[in-house]
């Protein structure tokens, strides 16, 4: 992974190219590295060939550093930025049948372990729905809130079932339902914070209580 301050850019594994095309397009134009995107004919006249080659070689590395090592390995022999990303283009920006598959076993099978973050879980969520969209595969918003609902463990049921109810005949929204999901994890933390406060108070006091005793 890149990571500088708020610019992360995860190594490309050959999962979900367009993304990560996205992604590290955007992280060299934040570097002043994308000219080297373009062919070199496209060089601006005030830059000598000397400081080309140099920004080149340096978008280059960036490249190289987001990818894994079993991609690395097959534009090895590539020596240019756009070479590279030429050929990763040709190698998997093509939606292909096994990429799909894996997006939307990942997708079906997403399962919110007890106790993880509630957050992560929806991020998570919708990276796998918007790689989906890359390789146009989409979901109607209702679709996805039921998916999303669907994915919340099993201490959750009481707090799916209310949602459903409430929405009566009406479709559900997967913004508000994303949102209603986020308010719930935060009136739960609120709750077990008061908790675990009474919880202590009690214990203090039934210290005191024995030390007053003997």
């Amino acid at each position: 992974m890149v990571e500088e301050g708020r610019l992360k850019v995860e190594r490309f594994n050959g999962q979900g190219f367009q993304f990560w095309k996205m992604q590290m397009e955007d992280y060299l134009y934040q570097k002043d590295l994308y000219q080297p995107l373009e062919d070199k004919s496209k060089k601006p006249t005030t830059m000598s060939d000397e400081e080309w080659n140099l920004l080149d070689r340096k978008a280059l590395g960036a490249v190289r550093l987001c990818l894994s090592s079993s991609v690395a390995f097959n534009i090895s022999s590539e020596k240019t930025t756009k070479g590279v990303m030429d050929k990763l283009a040709k190698m998997y920006e093509k939606p292909s049948t096994s990429n799909k598959v894996y997006l939307i076993k990942k997708l079906f099978n997403m399962r919110m372990n007890e106790g993880s973050s509630v957050q992560d879980h929806v991020n998570e969520f919708n990276t796998i729905t918007n790689q989906l969209t890359l390789v146009k595969i989409e979901f109607e918003d209702e679709i996805r809130a039921l998916l999303i609902l669907c994915s919340l463990p099993d201490s959750w049921n009481s707090f799916v079932m209310a949602v459903s109810n409430s929405s009566s005949n009406a479709k559900l929204v997967f913004d508000e339902v994303v949102g209603t999901i986020l308010s719930e994890d935060m009136r739960r933390k609120s709750m077990g914070e008061c908790s675990n406060a009474a919880l202590t108070v009690e214990a203090r006091g039934r210290s005191k209580e024995r030390r007053r005793s003997k």
